[in-house]
């Protein structure tokens, strides 16, 4: 640190020693490296919210389509199931228990889905 306060003491000594058109160019050229510094620092910065925002959407499932799609080829299949189950031969009753049973069964199987991907989520977050 005693080094560094050394150079910086000489260099400022140094400057106020050059004639004026020195010290504006060394101030031209200063100022130049901190508008570079400035412009990598402001391009860095988006290209980080850029890449927060994506992360956001994607938890947030804003952009992911197949998932939405998914689900709706799974509901149909449930209704498709449920219908099917409802004009089969067998009795009122037991086609009943099986749509009862097949419905609790599918609810329970969604419960646990969305409640380990929330569980992921949660410890993702963490």
């Amino acid at each position: 640190m005693k080094k560094f306060l050394k150079a910086a003491l000489g260099a400022g000594l140094f400057l106020l020693d050059q004639p004026d058109h020195v010290k504006k160019s060394v101030r031209e050229q200063v100022s130049g490296h901190v508008d570079d510094l400035r412009d990598m620092a402001q391009d860095t910065y988006q290209a980080a919210a850029d890449r927060v925002a994506r992360a956001s959407r994607a938890f947030r499932r804003d952009d992911n389509h197949a998932l939405w799609h998914t689900l709706r080829f799974i509901a149909g299949v449930g209704i498709g199931v449920g219908v099917g189950l409802l004009i089969a031969p067998a009795n009122g009753e037991k086609t009943r228990t099986k749509l009862a049973d097949k419905a609790h069964e599918f609810g329970d199987n969604l419960r646990q889905h969305f409640t380990s991907d929330s569980l992921r989520a949660t410890s993702l977050g963490d």
